[in-house]
């Protein structure tokens, strides 16, 4: 009986973190994307031309697999982001791996923000979690010898071909056999690291160089930023990281903020409380070493390499593995009542998403509309901007690009008197954009 109302309610949790995924973007502006998801859609758009190597090509490519089937790319990003959370619950379910805690973790507001944006971190999490379950068998000796170092070997590839940070899984992978190669499975994480940091060779030599040579000169720099900086943003964004109701700060600041860090900050207390205290299982250990050595190296790296500043969608690829053993260890001591933080976070979500609100279908009608009357629905569209940091100009790019993704942000003045260039006024004159309040 206890496990039947148990299977319920997990039932309830998939059904209404399903909706919850939808209205997250239906109730956006623009649909959730951002500049990146311009630059994603718009690869997938003009592919087989390669028209920039920032990032690897397999989340533009399932992008364009799904438009075979009648979608555009924007509606194929948002069906990747639903199939993704399904996956995880479906492919749980199978194994009998982790269905509780990925179920408990797919709910989180922070991970429900993910999988309705048009960004790669919603195709890689899937194999992320296929990559632990296969680390899993190899520990637990179900999978063994050549069989063993071949499957991982091939989840390390996928998961470059989807985000480079996945470098940081390889080197993880390798690091944990080493402590413990005088195992066989020490030896498979060594193996299996090896082959993806070669793999990583060339695919810098055979990719990246040959579409780009100058890649890793133009984004590596040394000394970006300032430590003290950089240490403020670790800080702030693993508070929000592991807070499980809100995971993103105000921008204007306030005393807010200071409960959003505070509830964050409580949680990873928390954490590392249950971590220490009770003993670790060597699967569990090993996800923790992926998610610790990820979120380390994500953080060194910003200094030689430009990125945004962690937060939640850029360390989710490595705060997954540690949410599973964190939620297994609170079911554990609490039971069923640990289904309570993700109603919780997803009740909080809804509040959010509401009060926010934007119409995104009339947004896009609206943008659909102008475009056809600038015969601009098709083909090369360029928006005019005179900086980066104008947000409130980038927000109608992204708008543009959920309807014809080959969209271009261009900073010369001269494209201006070009036919096939937009700027703010120009769009703005003739059509009103519904605005998000708060995003």
């Amino acid at each position: 009986m206890k496990k039947n109302q148990e299977r319920i309610i997990q039932i309830i949790l998939v059904i209404t973190t399903f909706v919850m995924t939808i209205l997250r973007f239906l109730l956006n502006e623009k649909g959730r994307v951002n500049p990146d998801s311009i630059r994603y859609m718009r690869t997938s758009k003009v592919f087989p031309e390669i028209d920039n190597t920032t990032t690897p090509l397999g989340y533009p490519l399932s992008l364009k697999f799904l438009t075979l089937f009648g979608l555009d790319e924007f509606w194929a990003s948002k069906t990747i982001g639903i199939l993704a959370y399904l996956f995880l619950v479906f492919f749980a379910w199978i194994k009998k791996f982790y269905l509780k805690e990925i179920i408990l973790i797919g709910g989180l507001f922070s991970f429900v923000s993910i999988f309705s944006y048009t960004m790669s971190e919603t195709l890689i999490l899937p194999v992320v979690f296929v990559f632990l379950y296969l680390a899993q068998q190899i520990i637990t000796e179900k999978l063994k010898g050549s069989s063993a170092i071949l499957y991982l070997s091939l989840a390390l590839i996928a998961l470059y071909n989807i985000r480079y940070p996945a470098l940081f899984i390889m080197f993880a992978t390798g690091f944990f056999g080493v402590f413990n190669y005088k195992k066989s499975s020490g030896k498979t994480f060594i193996y299996s690291g090896i082959i993806g940091l070669i793999f990583v060779i060339l695919y810098k030599f055979l990719f990246i160089d040959h579409f780009n040579e100058k890649y890793v000169d133009s984004f590596l720099e040394i000394g970006l930023h300032p430590t003290s900086q950089l240490l403020k943003e670790l800080f702030e964004g693993l508070t929000t990281v592991f807070n499980p109701f809100i995971h993103i700060l105000n921008p204007a600041g306030g005393i807010v903020n200071y409960g959003i860090i505070g509830i964050g900050l409580l949680n990873i207390i928390l954490m590392l409380f249950l971590f220490f205290r009770n003993k670790l299982t060597e699967t569990e250990k090993f996800f923790l070493t992926i998610g610790g050595i990820g979120i380390a190296c994500s953080f060194f790296i910003q200094y030689f390499y430009s990125v945004n500043p962690l937060d939640y969608r850029l360390l989710a690829p490595f705060t997954l593995s540690i949410w599973l053993v964190y939620f297994k260890k609170l079911y554990d001591v609490f039971g069923k009542l640990t289904y309570a933080i993700t109603f919780l976070s997803l009740l909080t979500g809804f509040t959010f998403t509401y009060l926010s609100r934007g119409k995104y279908l009339e947004n896009r009608e609206k943008i659909k509309t102008f475009l056809q009357a600038e015969n601009l629905e098709n083909g090369r569209v360029n928006f005019f901007m005179e900086s980066e940091e104008e947000m409130d100009k980038i927000r109608i790019a992204e708008l543009i690009s959920t309807v014809n993704p080959n969209v271009k942000v261009t900073f010369k003045p001269n494209d201006t008197l070009k036919n096939n260039t937009l700027t703010k006024y120009k769009v703005l004159q003739k059509i009103k954009i519904d605005k998000n309040q708060f995003q």
